[in-house]
């Protein structure tokens, strides 16, 4: 199955940020335990690189990729890690490496020139960043000139937006803290257990139909 076909199946990438390496792994393997396919792991986070390594080897059929990628080096590190897939904040070297090294990339844009240009540099789907700034309106615009992208709108998206995002046309969302919470920086992994199965369930009817 190739990305953009699990990104249609699962609609979520979950992001996992943190200051405790420790507990974004935990994070991390939370999610996995709920049904959470497809994780980012942020190169913010402390032995973002070692976590992801590790969590890959116990990830079965989900996948475990990187975040933040800015650079080539980071690029070559988190494919060396074995992250299977990359996403950045905006376009830089790191997601044109990535996609030279043959990772699926979701490359951060917002404005019309930004998303074209990152589909021509090879971006598997753009991550729509910081989605807020113009909500499902400005993606449903959007689709109306560039209706072959497919968009992972991001920032600032709860239960709530994900749903009118998905509605408007996204192929998935990326979600931080609305999922995560203070997990990653050691906060309670219940009520990040607890917020989990709360999303996944608002997400259900639109899972089902992809």
């Amino acid at each position: 199955m190739s990305f953009t076909d699990r990104l249609r199946r699962e609609r979520l990438i979950a992001i996992v940020r943190g200051t405790d390496p420790r507990a974004a792994e935990q994070t991390v393997h939370t999610l996995l335990e709920e049904g959470v396919a497809l994780i980012e792991v942020s190169l913010t986070t402390p032995d973002a690189a070692g976590i992801i390594a590790r969590c890959t080897r116990e990830a079965g059929d989900a996948l475990i990729g990187a975040g933040t990628v800015l650079t080539g080096d980071d690029a070559r590190a988190v494919q060396q890690a074995g992250a299977a897939f990359v996403v950045t904040p905006a376009l830089a070297e790191g997601s044109v490496t990535a996609h030279t090294l043959g990772l699926p990339v979701v490359a951060g844009a917002l404005t019309p020139t930004e998303i074209v240009r990152a589909v021509t540099e090879g971006a598997t789907a753009v991550k729509l960043f910081p989605a807020s700034v113009g909500g499902p309106a400005y993606l449903r615009t959007l689709r109306d000139p560039l209706p072959g992208v497919p968009f992972v709108p991001t920032g600032g998206v709860d239960a709530d937006a994900a749903r009118a995002y998905l509605e408007a046309g996204a192929l998935a969302v990326g979600v931080g803290s609305p999922i995560v919470g203070d997990a990653p920086r050691g906060g309670d992994l219940n009520a990040l257990r607890e917020r989990c199965r709360s999303f996944l369930a608002a997400l259900t009817g639109h899972r089902e139909r992809a």
